[in-house]
């Protein structure tokens, strides 16, 4: 395998054929684009995603937590629903002290209280051959009615495309935080790119954004960015998608961040930026509550029949040209140049 997250050529050869019992009570499996599962329980809708708890100490502490807790409930919140109970397994190594599983906890803690979330089980130790920063996994699930989950599939031809955030705010956020002091860019510019790590999150959009209905598929773009989202959208729900790139919101300081680590912007992960299909009535409503949050956001293109479905390249193009799907990320690549260049460890 590959290092990150598996693509769609695995997905479908290792994966897709082998998901367990079929059960009527799955109302969504494993599906490649797709953040969330779900399943029917006594008249009620349960979302569940799994992720790794991952905690890059270079950040600091507590804001490695913050970007751990925030990964682990992501992708549940995608669903609509806001994530109501968390299960998580911290794998550590031997060497973890007290005082670090206590900065973390407390962070976890906060966190889930804020979001209304209980952490309900779990498992917790210390074991050889563990290492920061990715130290065990966690299941988040949403429980909630039926009728208010947002399926990554329900995206439809005549919706329109929406964008909250813009490419790459959590590299250019990442990078920024950990070498901005070493980068040579305007302080201005450079503390600007700080402040997208603190975009991090998609919870708030996708919370905000469902609430005001009319939203009719999410997705965010993690791994290989803004580029992947719109093709794992696109894919999930069986459409092509038509984008404006000059209609993408960019965040202050991106640009200057990605061009300084020679790193595309629309291939580098942004957790935090969500992709979404919206119905054409109701995208004045969604981008109005996104703005009452305080979220970038934009209407950026069309969901459109697919009309090859043999071409990953006919699945979402860029100002009528086909954009291809990304088969890297570039953000870990320039965390190790930033290393090697900045701290020489």
């Amino acid at each position: 395998m590959d290092p990150g997250k598996a693509d769609r050529s695995f997905f479908e050869e290792h994966v897709f054929q082998r998901t367990g019992a079929d059960r009527e009570d799955v109302r969504l499996g494993p599906t490649y684009g797709a953040d969330f599962g779900a399943i029917d329980v006594g008249g009620r809708v349960v979302a569940l995603a799994s992720d790794p708890v991952f905690v890059l100490r270079d950040l600091g502490i507590e804001r490695a937590a913050w970007y751990a807790f925030h990964i682990c409930v992501s992708d549940v919140a995608l669903s609509g629903l806001p994530p109501t109970h968390l299960a998580v397994d911290l794998n550590l190594p031997p060497d973890t002290t007290d005082e670090t599983f206590d900065a973390i906890w407390s962070v976890f803690d906060r966190e889930a209280r804020n979001l209304g979330t209980s952490i309900v089980t779990g498992h917790t130790g210390t074991y050889e051959g563990c290492a920061f920063p990715t130290v065990g996994g966690a299941t988040a699930l949403a429980v909630g009615d039926p009728e208010d989950v947002v399926y990554p599939t329900g995206a439809r031809p005549g919706d329109r495309v929406v964008v909250t955030k813009g490419p790459a705010v959590e590299s250019a956020g990442m990078l920024a935080v950990l070498f901005g002091d070493d980068l040579p860019l305007a302080g201005s510019t450079v503390d600007a790119a700080r402040e997208r790590f603190e975009e991090a999150s998609p919870v708030r959009d996708a919370l905000t954004a469902a609430a005001a209905g009319g939203v009719t598929a999410m997705h965010d773009a993690t791994e290989r960015g803004l580029a992947n989202g719109f093709h794992e959208l696109a894919a999930a729900s069986g459409v092509r998608l038509a984008v404006e790139r000059d209609a993408v919101p960019v965040g202050d300081g991106v640009r200057e961040v990605c061009d300084y680590f020679g790193i595309d912007p629309w291939t580098a992960s942004s957790e935090g930026t969500v992709v979404m299909a919206v119905d054409p009535d109701a995208v004045a409503g969604v981008l109005d509550a996104l703005a009452g949050e305080g979220v970038r956001a934009a209407d950026v293109g069309a969901v459109e029949e697919r009309r090859d479905a043999g071409s990953a390249l006919a699945a979402v193009t860029v100002d009528g040209d086909p954009l291809p799907e990304p088969d890297s990320d570039p953000l870990w690549g320039a965390y190790e140049t930033g290393l090697e260049r900045f701290r020489k460890t």
